[in-house]
């Protein structure tokens, strides 16, 4: 197995940052063929989408998200700014890892998908995510 820690900046806002161009870096690095590649992403308040972006799906999943878990008071969880809390719930509904098949040292992902990081939580500016290639 293969297997390298990359660094995120995601900053002060919420985002969906795609993870393409590093995980595709990952894989020729690996001299990647058939095999799988494991994202993992080591937080308690960050997860993992497979989902289209720049054409507003990414948008749309982040107002989902304060749809389904407002930053307001009703969390237990009450450090950190306000509505910290729905941050440490997301990775129940964005869970924190993926695998996606890789052939031929390509992602085995539909047309319009990518793999991205999904990060609600504005007190931490600089994530974690695990690359794991695992031969086939």
């Amino acid at each position: 197995m293969h297997s390298e820690e990359i660094e995120v900046r995601t900053g002060s806002v919420e985002v969906v940052y795609d993870l393409g161009a590093e995980c595709e870096r990952f894989l020729r690095s690996a001299r990647a063929r058939d095999g799988l590649l494991n994202v993992w992403v080591p937080h308690a308040t960050a997860g993992l989408a497979i989902i289209e972006t720049g054409a507003g799906s990414d948008d749309d999943l982040l107002a989902a998200l304060r749809d389904l878990l407002p930053a307001d008071d009703r969390w237990r969880h009450r450090h950190g700014s306000r509505g910290h809390g729905r941050d440490h719930v997301l990775p129940a509904f964005v869970p924190p890892y993926a695998s996606i098949p890789v052939l031929g040292g390509e992602m085995a992902l539909g047309t319009w998908q990518s793999v991205c990081l999904v990060d609600t939580n504005v007190d931490n500016p600089v994530r974690r995510v695990r690359l794991s290639f695992l031969p086939g």
